[in-house]
């Protein structure tokens, strides 16, 4: 039987940046239709507008209607904003941040139906896609409320092949990051990491270490007290339910010494306390990954490139990234899935002094 070929939905982003080009550049590659069936959310003028103007070759793109329409062997779009939408590379306008909407909430609509299988994301204007149906301050929060059953925390997770970190808060202000470390949070923060790491990353018992809110891990109780009221209790809470985790480190000397390279995952507090090592470690391959939703969803860890929009100079390095990783976490899923569907059945020996008693726990006592 053959594999599945997976549906990968990529949305355009912010029309007046750079997601078009590093899209049609991660896409012109022939082999990437080997990989899975892309279908790209917006618009065919546009898109051909950025291909002309960023000097990339002539693709072959099946414009459709629906997912179900996707050509296997080549890149596809559906149209799905104005096509006399101005596009103004490098500029900032309501128009665009609203096309970007329009492409985000076709493809999660048809991920949420399963006529995609993966989401892809380009990057958006977090200030200009704001409107009724926008109030989020990112990606992650509008998946989250869209995506989930209402059970479902989202968990951000910046991967590469070197690092991967997790954010205990995302799109917080500085000014309010200290109240949202809770123990409860914290630990949440952990089991949904433990869980991603095992299931959409394939490590099995992975290390996780833990950052610290404060400089010099509060230098107890000296420069703060959420270690000790929050961060620790909640390490030892995830320890006693045997998750591998450690800390809290002061996040200067552990990137600093290289502490880092020996965990496969590392849970920041804040945005930028994990962004900053993250990207100045992964360079061009990083990729952002929204974990702890039944739906895969990953996207570049670059913004909207305004300042270079329309050049041709953007690096697809990302989003070619965030496409190979959708396709590798969707296919961990399917594989942990499996594994978990039919499970060995569970069996101790029990030794006296005659002979050894081989128990099977799954059959009751009077079968």
């Amino acid at each position: 039987m053959s594999e599945h070929k997976i549906k990968i939905g990529i949305t355009q982003g912010d029309t007046n940046g750079i997601g078009y080009e590093v899209i049609l550049k991660a896409l012109e590659d022939p082999r990437m239709v080997e990989l899975c069936t892309p279908i790209i959310y917006g618009s065919a003028k546009i898109a051909n507008h950025y291909r002309k103007l960023s000097d990339i070759p002539q693709l072959n793109i099946a414009q459709i209607q629906s997912p179900d329409q996707a050509r296997p062997d080549q890149v596809n779009i559906i149209n799905v904003v104005d096509e006399s939408l101005r596009v103004e590379p490098g500029t900032t306008s309501r128009e665009a941040g609203h096309a970007a909407f329009m492409a985000l909430e076709a493809a999660v609509a048809d991920l949420k139906s399963g006529q995609i299988d993966a989401l892809v994301t380009a990057p958006i204007n977090k200030a200009t896609i704001q409107s009724e149906e926008f109030t989020f301050p990112g990606h992650t929060e509008y998946l989250e409320t869209s995506l989930s059953d209402g059970t479902e925390h989202a968990l951000m997770i910046l991967a590469s092949d070197r690092l991967r970190v997790a954010l205990v808060t995302i799109h917080t202000p500085i000014a309010s990051v200290a109240e949202k470390i809770t123990t409860e949070n914290v630990l949440e923060k952990i089991r949904l990491f433990d869980a991603a790491l095992e299931c959409d990353f394939g490590i099995p018992h992975p290390r996780i270490a833990v950052l610290s809110l404060n400089p010099h891990s509060g230098e107890d109780g000296l420069l703060g007290n959420e270690e000790k009221e929050s961060i620790i209790p909640a390490i030892e809470e995830a320890q006693s339910k045997k998750i591998n985790v450690f800390g809290p480190f002061a996040s200067d000397g552990f990137f600093g010494n290289g502490t880092w390279s020996r965990f496969d995952g590392i849970l920041a507090m804040y945005h930028d306390q994990g962004l900053a090592p993250f990207k100045t470690l992964a360079m061009d391959a990083g990729v952002n990954v929204t974990s702890g939703l039944r739906y895969v969803r990953t996207s570049p860890d670059h913004g909207t490139g305004f300042d270079i929009a329309g050049k041709g100079i953007a690096s697809a390095d990302s989003m070619r990234a965030a496409i190979y990783s959708a396709i590798d976490i969707y296919r961990s899923r399917s594989r942990h899935a499996e594994a978990l569907r039919n499970p060995l059945r569970k069996q101790y020996v029990e030794k006296n002094k005659k002979d050894n008693v081989v128990l099977d726990l799954t059959k009751s006592s009077d079968e």
